[in-house]
């Protein structure tokens, strides 16, 4: 592995813990505007300090992310499907010159493992693979899932492992019962997807069950943005992550972060500002 590969992925996940707070708000691409990602500017930017990485889309990127950020960005290069029809039909978007044109860190693709296009994604999975070695740029295989497919150690486990063979430099999937033999037979870095909204408490118990089973972080999206206190609880969920902060000290911390906001928000209105 050369010098800018190593660079790259030192950006992504942290060197001094060995973790990272990934902000996945790519969901557009394939949700459409969705809840909380409307104006996709006004709920990234109060967001972009705490996070390790941005991971969303090309045109998000250039429209609504300020160039002078110093946050690292993993390029969703995947799409080319809605959620209106087969999802695991999408090929890649983005060639890898633009990803080194838009100064990315690392792209992202999605794999259907399962799925009667499961060879199609894995081929493009290794084809992003080989270029993005020509290019020094990372690949994290998003392994997706069906809804005929169990979200459990087996699969997820299978899925993970097929994709590090092929030579993706990170892992992202979802968190189950069995966790740490998902992570145990993963040869790379695997990250956990946030999912779908869950009260705050429960995803920060999510994210602290799984970096105790060995994941590298998070790439969480939809459990931060939709959060009443979006901010707050990107700050709970870094504490987890990076120091290993207990679910219900995360969740203290989280209720005392929203009270502050609230109280600046009310000393706002009452200013006139």
């Amino acid at each position: 592995m050369d010098w800018g590969m190593k660079n790259r992925l030192s950006r992504i996940i942290r060197p001094e813990t060995g973790r990272t707070v990934m902000l996945a708000v790519d969901h557009g691409y394939f949700l459409g505007p969705t809840t909380g990602l409307e104006e996709p500017e006004k709920t990234i930017a109060p967001l972009l300090p705490y996070a390790d990485t941005l991971m969303l889309t090309r045109g998000v990127l250039r429209a609504c992310v300020d160039p002078s950020t110093n946050v690292p960005i993993v390029l969703r290069v995947s799409g080319g499907t809605s959620i209106l029809g087969n999802l695991a039909d999408e090929g890649t978007t983005v060639s890898m010159k633009d990803a080194v044109r838009l100064n990315t860190v690392g792209v992202a693709l999605s794999i259907f493992v399962g799925s009667e296009l499961e060879r199609k994604t894995l081929l493009a999975l290794a084809d992003l693979i080989n270029e993005g070695h020509e290019a020094g740029i990372p690949v994290l295989a998003v392994t997706a899932v069906g809804k005929d497919m169990a979200r459990d150690a087996r699969y997820l486990g299978l899925a993970c492992r097929i994709a590090a063979e092929l030579g993706a430099h990170i892992v992202k999937t979802y968190y189950c019962d069995g966790f740490e033999k998902v992570v145990k037979s993963c040869p790379v870095p695997v990250v956990i997807a946030g999912g779908k909204k869950i009260p705050e408490r429960d995803a920060l118990e999510l994210s602290h069950n799984a970096i105790s089973s060995g994941a590298a972080g998070v790439d969480m999206g939809r459990n931060i943005f939709q959060s009443e206190h979006p901010v707050a609880m990107i700050r709970a969920v870094r504490e987890i992550v990076h120091n290993n902060m207990t679910p219900q000290r995360a969740f203290d911390l989280y209720k005392t972060l929203s009270e502050s906001e609230e109280a600046k928000g009310r000393q706002a209105v009452k200013a006139g500002l």
